[in-house]
């Protein structure tokens, strides 16, 4: 094409970049309910052979839970959505997702698959991740705990131990911006009607007599 465009004469086609649209700022909050607001974002890395693969991650942000991770060597915009979509039949829609400009995410299938579940997309300004500090600090957790620690020959390694490692800190893991609770112990606490204040304060207050107790 590029032969034929110069031996015609022809001026050549430059890409022309697309703005993106104004993103308002919207501080990070704590839901007080559960599945009212997710956030989802990519952690990308190489198998010993060199070869990229990616993990797509998405968390609850009211109890910090791992609700998937997704992990292959491609994972376009339909693969994000077939996700999202088995997720909600799984657990019922949240009211938002937040997210990065990433292409996978803004892509135009993006506008129509929100429209139709009614879910609100709320996306971070492009230089500002802390926009979405809950799951960028899962995701450094989770590289800690499984990409930075083992080599990996396949994708199917890095599957298997992203899946025991994900129960592990859903079940088992205590966190400090949950009262030291696991994610899985303060949504049962939480369905109970417990706001989060509560949930945390009677947590460490348990923590401090066991200690003294000691």
């Amino acid at each position: 094409m590029y032969r034929v465009y110069k031996a015609l004469g022809l001026p050549l086609r430059g890409k022309v970049k697309k703005r993106l649209p104004s993103r308002v700022k919207e501080p990070l909050e704590v839901p007080e309910n559960l599945n009212d607001t997710w956030s989802m974002d990519f952690v990308t890395d190489t198998l010993e052979n060199k070869r990229r693969f990616r993990a797509f991650t998405i968390i609850d942000n009211c109890n910090r839970e791992a609700l998937h991770i997704e992990v292959d060597f491609s994972l376009p915009s339909n693969r994000v959505f077939w996700v999202l979509n088995d997720l909600v039949n799984r657990r019922g829609k949240p009211n938002k997702i937040r997210m990065d400009n990433g292409p996978e995410f803004i892509a135009n299938i993006t506008a129509v698959w929100s429209q139709m579940h009614d879910i609100e997309f709320t996306y971070i300004h492009p230089v500002k991740p802390t926009q979405n500090a809950f799951v960028e600090r899962f995701n450094g957790t989770y590289r800690r705990g499984v990409i930075d620690k083992y080599i990996f020959e396949n994708i199917n390694q890095v599957r298997e131990q992203t899946q025991d490692w994900m129960y592990d800190y859903n079940h088992h893991r205590p966190h400090d911006g949950l009262g030291r609770l696991s994610p899985i112990k303060y949504a049962e606490i939480n369905s109970l009607g417990a706001n989060s204040k509560r949930i945390k304060t009677i947590n460490l207050s348990n923590i401090r007599n066991l200690n003294s107790s000691n």
